[in-house]
């Protein structure tokens, strides 16, 4: 089931916000044509909850600081 697939991945990201936005952004670029998208999700999660936190996202100070300087 899903639901437990994104419990998994909550213990690698502890933001359900930036679990989600991570979630929908690779599902989109991971999906393949002629597959279900509701499969690439699962993937998605599975490969969320099996990597490490630090390979997966900048913490959140680098990540606003490169904004800071972005803008």
């Amino acid at each position: 089931m899903r639901s437990e697939l994104v419990f998994e991945a909550v213990h690698t990201l502890r933001n359900r916000y930036t679990l989600c936005q991570l979630a929908s952004k690779a599902t989109r670029k991971f999906h393949k044509p002629n597959t279900r998208i509701q499969d690439t999700t699962n993937e998605v999660f599975h490969r969320i909850a099996d990597s490490d936190r630090q390979t997966l996202i900048l913490e959140p100070e680098t990540a606003s600081e490169a904004q800071r300087r972005a803008a």
